[in-house]
């Protein structure tokens, strides 16, 4: 199989909904999560979240993406954009604050959607309904973008996640009653998680309908509580090799009609103690679709199991 076959790349699920390119734009917003104001957050995540590409909160939603697309338009050569609401809990916040920054979205020229990072535990039906009035009223599509991590609800509960799996099928259910692109981000190599765990979080984020799905490489952030365990050597990555094996058996059992958005984590080498082992993110996906193709895998073989699979034996 040709390796453009292999899974369903986003920048293709792009094209065919908006027929043209189209590029993402992160938007950093002064917020935090709830996670930390119950606690210290999770254990892989830094004081800064996850916005390393994102300008400062302190700049307005408007010059953000003003800026950022005036240099993505004439490096890539794109003509419509996402607005991605990246860093922390972007709905952790009253809604009508969340719908006036999205407001400053929609005055941007060639904005046709607007992504919005959150948390499972952080839907609710008066929210959704809010989006859905803008959606409508702006013409601009919505995504709302789950970050689970993992199927494992032990694990969710070592890394201090603070919600389990019972919050983000809430989430899903909700999510589904509305006309918005739903996607999951998962990290299939946390410590404590199997192979196992990586095919039964591939089944239900099929079986939850998502359209996309966002799957990273555990990195170890600086100044994380990750980073004391990994510093003292009480915390184990698996290897490169484990991680492809996880990925592969990940998307086989992923329906085929949900967009990958992307297979392994990208972060700064200043700001990690370990990411993707010492490797370029781009190099690894070579190398993982070298694998696939070697392996005869591609993104739904094994999916197999959904609408009463063992129902088979009276056909």
């Amino acid at each position: 199989m040709e390796k453009d076959c292999l899974y369903y790349k986003y920048s293709d699920y792009l094209k065919k909904h908006y027929h043209t390119k189209v590029y993402k734009l992160p938007v950093n917003l002064p917020i935090t999560c709830p996670n930390r104001l119950d606690g210290q957050g999770c254990t892989f995540c830094a004081e800064s979240g996850t916005g390393f590409e994102a300008m400062d909160a302190s700049v307005s939603v408007k010059e953000q993406l003003i800026k950022t697309q005036a240099y993505i338009r004439k490096r890539y050569k794109a003509e419509k954009f996402i607005a991605y609401f990246q860093n922390y809990t972007n709905t952790f916040m009253p809604v009508e604050q969340l719908i006036a920054y999205m407001e400053e979205a929609a005055e941007v020229e060639d904005i046709v959607e607007i992504a919005i990072s959150t948390r499972p535990d952080c839907i609710r039906d008066d929210y959704l309904d809010a989006l859905d009035r803008f959606s409508e009223k702006h013409h601009i599509h919505i995504c709302i973008e789950l970050g689970l991590q993992t199927a494992n609800y032990h694990t969710l509960k070592t890394i201090r996640r603070g919600h389990g799996l019972a919050e983000y099928l809430d989430a899903c259910l909700r999510i589904k009653r509305h006309p918005f692109t739903l996607c999951t981000h998962v990290i299939l190599n946390l410590p404590g998680d199997t192979v196992e765990d990586a095919i039964e979080t591939s089944k239900i984020i099929s079986i939850m309908g998502n359209d996309l799905v966002k799957a990273h490489s555990l990195y170890i952030a600086s100044n994380t509580e990750m980073a004391r365990l990994y510093t003292k050597k009480q915390l184990t990555i698996c290897t490169k090799e484990e991680y492809f094996l996880r990925l592969q058996y990940f998307l086989e059992y992923l329906d085929p009609r949900i967009g990958v958005e992307r297979l392994f984590s990208r972060i700064p080498e200043k700001d990690a103690l370990f990411c993707n082992w010492q490797t370029s993110w781009w190099k690894l996906q070579d190398e993982f679709t070298d694998r696939m193709t070697e392996n005869d895998s591609f993104q739904g073989k094994n999916c197999s199991y959904m609408n009463g699979s063992a129902l088979k034996y009276f056909d």
